[in-house]
C-alpha cells in the first residue's frame, strides 16, 4: 500500500537560480539555503509555504533537466513531490501494480531525504517524486 502523508514540495525547474529566487522573493517567499545535490546534479533553493515548499531546481550537469528547460523556457513546473511513509515499501507496491518507475530503489535527495521518481507515464505526464524524510528530520548536514 502507498501511504501518502502530504505534498512535500512542488518543483519548478529554472535556468537561473539567482534570478528565480529573487523573483519568488519579490512575490513574498523567503528563500532558504541553497543546496547542491550531487547525486542528482542539481542545485536547489526551498521556498517554505506552510507545511510544504516550492523548490527551485537548477541543473548542475543534469542533462535531463537541461533538456526539459530548453524545451519549456527559463522556468517551468517540473515535478510534484509526495512525502510517503516507507519509501522502499511504496516502490515495491507500485512495481507490483506495474507502475513504471524511474527509480526502483531510493537515492539521496535534497535535505538528505530518501527520494525516488515515478515515470510520468504513470500519471499521464506528471513527474512524481516520492520523498521519505531522513531520520531525525530537519536539514541535512552541510555538504
Amino acid at each position: 500500500m502507498l501511504k501518502i502523508k502530504r505534498v512535500d514540495h512542488i518543483a519548478v525547474g529554472v535556468v537561473d537560480l539567482d534570478e528565480a529566487a529573487r523573483r519568488w522573493h519579490e512575490f513574498g517567499f523567503c528563500p532558504g539555503d541553497r543546496e547542491k545535490v550531487e547525486s542528482q546534479k542539481v542545485e536547489v533553493v526551498l521556498l517554505p509555504a506552510g507545511d510544504t515548499s516550492i523548490e527551485l531546481i537548477s541543473s548542475r550537469g543534469n542533462d535531463s533537466l537541461s533538456r526539459f528547460l530548453e524545451a519549456r523556457g527559463p522556468a517551468a513546473l517540473h515535478h510534484v513531490a509526495l512525502e510517503v511513509e516507507g519509501i522502499e515499501e511504496a516502490l515495491s507496491f507500485l512495481a507490483s501494480l506495474g507502475v513504471p518507475l524511474i527509480d526502483k530503489t531510493p537515492r539521496e535527495g535534497a535535505r538528505g531525504h530518501k527520494v525516488a521518481f515515478v515515470h510520468p507515464k504513470a500519471t499521464g505526464g506528471v513527474l512524481v517524486e516520492l520523498v521519505e524524510p531522513r531520520k531525525g528530520g530537519g536539514a541535512a548536514p552541510a555538504r
